[in-house]
């Protein structure tokens, strides 16, 4: 496809890393968005990248960071994953087509997920994004790619789970941005391998138990402990979705499969 003008929020993380140098790769026009006094010296010099110092609750600002954008990947942190409607309302504001929100992960249409702590401001992220499509009478539009985890083995080890390479992330992205007409307005699920835990030699508990630990983390105020909990059981529970088995996307996106053996090899060369 032509280069497509793309802003990408928080080029400097795991996952925007990555993106932007896929980006860059294709030959798209970035905007990589930073707040004031950010160090953009890990950012590469290319003449198809702009950084733009932005103040990411300001609409105004943001609008004129826009201008001219067609698509918007948000690749923001966990703690920053409900802050995003001001970016929305710039992208709306300045006729961007297609907004990739900061909500890689879990399952998002999942009710069970929904509930976790660490899903509420993702879930109320996307019925933002809808909300905004509706308004705009479908001129606006989103995708949410959800990719499966990777991840004591839960439930018995029993229960099979989808798991993405962060390579095959990025593919998605791409994908989303080359298959615009197909991954309107909708989830995407992505995943390179799915696997239960059977085979590993690993210790067993189940997702009840770190329910409870969960709540009681917030309770207490401790919230990375309450959102790694909550991807833990979003992920390894088949009642949250866990398994994305005859609804991914890989074949339109472009995302392959692992086979048995490089799985294998993967998994022998983290432990």
């Amino acid at each position: 496809m032509a280069p497509t003008h793309i802003a990408l929020a928080r080029a400097t993380g795991n996952l925007g890393q990555p993106i932007l140098s896929s980006l860059l790769a294709a030959h798209h026009t970035v905007t990589v968005l930073i707040r004031p006094g950010s160090n953009a010296s890990s950012l590469p010099a290319y003449p198809n990248l702009t950084i733009a110092e932005v103040d990411f609750s300001s609409v105004s600002s943001l609008t004129r960071a826009l201008a001219g954008a067609e698509v918007v990947i948000a690749a923001l942190a966990t703690s920053t994953i409900g802050r995003q409607n001001a970016l929305i309302d710039a992208a709306v504001q300045t006729g961007v087509l297609r907004f990739i929100p900061a909500a890689f992960g879990m399952d998002p249409c999942n009710a069970n997920c929904n509930a976790l702590p660490v899903c509420v401001p993702k879930a109320a992220v996307q019925d933002y994004l809808s909300a905004k499509s509706r308004e705009s009478e479908g001129r606006f539009t989103w995708t949410a790619i959800s990719k499966g985890w990777r991840a004591t083995l839960y439930n018995g080890g029993e229960v099979r789970c989808s798991a993405t390479l962060l390579a095959d992330v990025v593919r998605a992205v791409l994908g989303v941005i080359e298959r615009r007409d197909e991954t309107r307005n909708r989830v995407v699920y992505v995943h390179s391998a799915e696997k239960d835990g059977r085979e590993w030699e690993t210790s067993v508990k189940g997702t009840d138990e770190l329910l409870k630990e969960i709540w009681a983390d917030v309770e207490e105020g401790n919230v990375d402990g309450a959102n790694l909990g909550s991807c833990i059981v979003g992920c390894l529970d088949e009642e949250y979705g866990c398994d994305y088995t005859g609804r991914e996307a890989n074949e339109l996106l472009g995302v392959k499969m692992m086979t048995e053996d490089e799985l294998r090899a993967l998994v022998h060369s983290l432990v």
